[in-house]
């Protein structure tokens, strides 16, 4: 490439740069994923390393982040606050770690390890232990002053606590990440989209527009929280030998670190550290991005000392991206098992997180006209953990005047029929019991693993089965011609025998599989269970009426409805009977134990990590004894059951005032005994369930 052509491309890289920098920081509202203007940044670097003499003081590489240009005041940082350099392999991690050895003249260095937060970076002055300013990271020279908006974060402190393993300093910045967690950021864009505003595309971007109001009452209603991580300066008192115990510090002082940073003495150790971390990534309530990895003595952090925009003595170990930016290439409808007509978007393919993205869900019309997704639309996609892929954000800033707004049909793709929409139902239907779609989708669910799980039946087979008319409904399954199997292309005799056997397996599977396996509207894995649970087999349930099913606890109108239609139609009670003439299980053997319900009237929530049994496993056991075993904390929860890790339910249970019991108190109460921290009408609850019992 010609040099002409080299600063061509540089231009155009730093104006691009600048212009997300410029909207990412200033504007708060990004057009480009963190992935887009990692893999710029990542290309600019590598022409400015190769040719040096093109590198220009006023290139992004050379500056930390936004260019100041706002209503706020500016606040000089006494010690410039610097961002990180990033590693993505094993590989960069050790020439970063033999580079800080080289410099450091030490070859046994200790490093700490914390999750690398992603919110708005921030430092908090605070004089004679009262809180004086706070100012963003701006350039990382000049921030903005937030002082008035930091004080109306609650969760912030205003006045220091008395430390006890140093002296209270006469100043002291303390440097941190302000965020919001994934479950308040989830209230808080359907509480915007309720009223028809803006939708953030993700919480570090609803942070740092949160921080930068100009009303502090906004401010104050937002969910805000800190994690403190380092400190930058003190004035009267030193500062402890350690980063580690820098973070023991900021704790005595009333402030939120990483409970879970951890010292290590060797790379391997940094290595496994960085790799749990990126497993967590999914269960924590908070988003993270990385791993950061910082030199643990802060005399050999100085030896070390910095370059440029960042510090050599740490670094961030960057997980691959769970957004990246795409094209909306087509809309499709899939027809799901209860004739649901569910669009899908069709993607250029994408990678997030190591995985090639081609479809994300759109979930239904009203989400396509609330997020205004157009076929050729520029789109955020989000995939996080073993969640289907999604389409967060629309980049209308990106629009051509080419796209296309999307339409619903009005016939089923599968078959033709007219489809139904009821009022107030998000979703629109096709009527047609005998849909090909529709029968597809159900036996798919049938045999699926939350269901009857027959092993060796997957969905190509089972269509195969279903395109040549041998299979019509989920009874002929066990009705299949096993001679005819094995002549079939690709199968065999002994392909045959063993999808035989797994057939006949399933025949003993308990009766909730069955339940849920027969696809009836709304009903899932769990109502199935406490379906099963009450009547204890097919026949009860076809013969109870709609009052009697909506007695169970955990079951509302809707659900009752649904489940008591379903019997009262003359085919599925067809069905019932064929699967009972075929052999299947329709009734659950009940032992004396089992049917002990002493828990009767005890709604219970379970969070965190048993050691004696699985959390499905304690679930199964309460709802034999007869509690109604709930996924969220409310008003009329009996007791919040914490194993470890317990995340953010037990807040939500103390605010509340409903009582935090221990696995110790789980297994007191399978026990048919109260626990202490139990009410007294809790316990006369429990007390006459056991005695009716005996």
């Amino acid at each position: 490439m010609a040099d002409n052509d080299f600063q061509h491309r540089l231009d155009a890289l730093r104006h691009t740069l600048d212009q997300w920098a410029f909207e990412y920081f200033v504007l708060d509202q990004p057009t480009a994923t963190d992935a887009e203007y990692d893999a710029r940044m990542n290309e600019l670097r590598a022409i400015e390393a190769e040719h040096p003499e093109l590198v220009t003081a006023e290139s992004p590489t050379q500056r930390v982040g936004s260019f100041q240009q706002s209503d706020f005041s500016e606040v000089v940082h006494p010690r410039p606050l610097l961002s990180l350099s990033n590693v993505y392999s094993r590989e960069e991690l050790d020439a970063w770690a033999a580079r800080a050895e080289r410099l450091s003249g030490s070859s046994a260095l200790a490093f700490v390890t914390e999750p690398k937060i992603d919110g708005l970076a921030v430092a908090l002055t605070y004089v004679n232990g009262r809180f004086n300013h706070g100012a963003t990271r701006g350039n990382g020279m000049v921030g903005d002053d937030i002082s008035a908006n930091i004080r109306a974060i609650r969760s912030i402190p205003v006045n220091l606590r008395a430390p006890q393993s140093f002296p209270m300093p006469e100043t002291i910045e303390i440097r941190g990440e302000i965020y919001i967690r994934k479950s308040d950021f989830e209230r808080l864009n359907s509480g915007i989209a309720d009223a028809g505003g803006k939708l953030f595309m993700n919480s570090r971007n609803a942070a740092a527009g949160s921080i930068r109001q100009k009303d502090t009452a906004i401010t104050a209603q937002r969910p805000l929280r800190l994690f403190a991580y380092q400190i930058g300066y003190t004035i009267g008192t030193g500062l402890p030998p350690t980063h580690f115990d820098t973070l023991g510090w900021l704790r005595e002082l009333g402030f939120t670190t990483s409970l879970d940073a951890a010292r290590h003495t060797s790379l391997d150790d940094v290595w496994r550290a960085c790799e749990t971390w990126l497993e967590l990534r999914p269960t924590l309530d908070f988003e993270i991005d990385g791993t950061v990895i910082k030199v643990d003595s802060l005399q050999l952090q100085e030896e070390i000392g910095f370059v440029a925009r960042e510090p050599r003595w740490a670094t961030a170990y960057k997980f691959p991206a769970i957004q990246q930016t795409t094209k909306v290439l087509d809309i499709i409808i899939n027809v799901g098992r209860t004739g649901t007509l569910n669009p899908l978007a069709l993607l250029e393919p994408v990678n997030i997180g190591g995985v090639t993205v081609k479809r994300a869900t759109l979930h239904n019309e009203d989400e396509i006209a609330r997020k205004d997704i157009r076929i050729g639309d520029t789109v955020i996609v989000q995939r996080a953990g073993d969640v289907i892929p999604q389409i967060v954000k629309v980049i209308e800033e990106r629009r051509t005047g080419n796209q296309q707004p999307y339409a619903m049909p009005d016939a089923c793709p599968s078959c033709g029929t007219p489809v139904h929409r009821d009022e107030d139902v998000a979703m629109r239907y096709c009527t047609n019991a005998a849909c090909p779609a529709q029968l597809k989708e159900r036996i798919h669910h049938f045999i699926g693993r939350p269901a009857m799980d027959i092993d060796g039946l997957g969905a190509k087979l089972a269509d195969r089965f279903i395109d040549l008319g041998w299979i019509v409904d989920v009874a002929s399954i066990y009705q299949l011609d096993w001679a005819k199997v094995s002549e079939l292309e690709g199968m065999g005799e002994t392909s045959a025998a063993n999808l035989a056997r797994a057939v006949e397996k399933s025949k003993s599977q308990p009766l909730w599989r069955l339940i849920h396996g027969l696809g009836i509207r709304h009903v899932g894995e769990r109502t199935a269970t406490l379906v099963a649970d009450r009547f204890g087999s097919l026949d009860a349930l076809m013969g109870a009426s709609a009052a009697e099913i909506e007695a169970i606890p955990g079951i509302g109108g809707i659900l009752a409805a649904s489940l008591h239609d379903f019997a009262q139609e003359e085919p599925n009670r067809q069905l019932v009977e064929r699967l009972k003439a075929a052999g299947v299980r329709t009734a659950d053997e009940r032992s004396a134990s089992d049917t002990a319900r002493h828990l009767d009237g005890v709604t219970l929530v379970l969070t965190g990590r048993f050691d004696a049994l699985t959390r499905p496993e304690a679930e199964e056991r309460l709802r034999r004894a007869g509690a109604n075993v709930t996924s969220s904390v409310s008003k009329k929860t009996t007791a919040l059951i914490a194993g470890a890790d317990a995340g953010s339910k037990v807040d939500k249970a103390l605010a509340l005032k409903v009582p935090v019991l221990e696995e110790a108190d789980l297994m007191t109460m399978l026990d048919g005994r109260v626990p202490d921290a139990l009410s007294t009408e809790v316990a006369i609850t429990i007390e006459s369930g056991a005695a009716a019992d005996s």
